[in-house]
């Protein structure tokens, strides 16, 4: 399947790369990014985006995964929501056009991504996922590559299942332990 939606933590996910929603400056976050340093190990993966230094928002640079289950971290600035009349959404398209190209230049088969800029930079939910879906959209109608847009809360979950028509949840409320495929 090229594309697909999971509930997951994407700390836990396997894919040749994996998106984080990254800092501006080589610092450790928190939300995602703070998750993402502390599965891969804080001491390696902070050395090795220390020598990138800042980050554009829109710009996306790469790192070794370390600890993670993939070959490397791509790491991607966000916009802040301001109004929607700052550019955000351009801003954002750059993102997941920038991780994408960045990972068919790494020869990845399979890209992970969280929801960018939709937890503390405040861009509304539908938005960004209607950002995302067109970005990764276009990509696929020219490339060849296994795309993973992870979700972790419920309420993301939700609207991503109102929007596609198949579904996997890896996260059960209780066990975390099975798969359902939603259609």
């Amino acid at each position: 399947m090229p594309f697909q939606i999971i509930r997951n933590d994407i700390t836990k996910v396997s894919a040749d790369a994996i998106v984080n929603t990254a800092n501006p400056k080589p610092v450790v976050g928190s939300g995602t990014d703070g998750a993402i340093y502390k599965a891969a190990g804080e001491n390696k993966l902070l050395p090795a985006r220390q020598t990138i230094g800042n980050i554009e928002p829109g710009q996306a640079v790469h790192t070794p995964a370390f600890r993670l289950k993939a070959k490397h971290i791509i790491h991607t600035v966000g916009p802040i929501w301001v109004d929607g009349k700052h550019g955000e959404k351009d801003i954002l398209r750059s993102c997941y056009a920038n991780s994408l190209s960045l990972a068919d230049k790494l020869k990845c088969q399979s890209i992970a991504f969280p929801r960018i800029s939709s937890g503390a930079y405040g861009f509304p939910k539908d938005t960004a996922l209607d950002v995302a879906l067109s970005e990764i959209g276009k990509f696929l109608l020219t490339h060849d590559m296994n795309i993973t847009l992870v979700v972790f809360d419920k309420a993301a979950f939700e609207l991503s299942e109102k929007l596609m028509g198949e579904i996997r949840q890896f996260i059960d409320e209780q066990t975390s332990a099975f798969t359902v495929i939603c259609e």
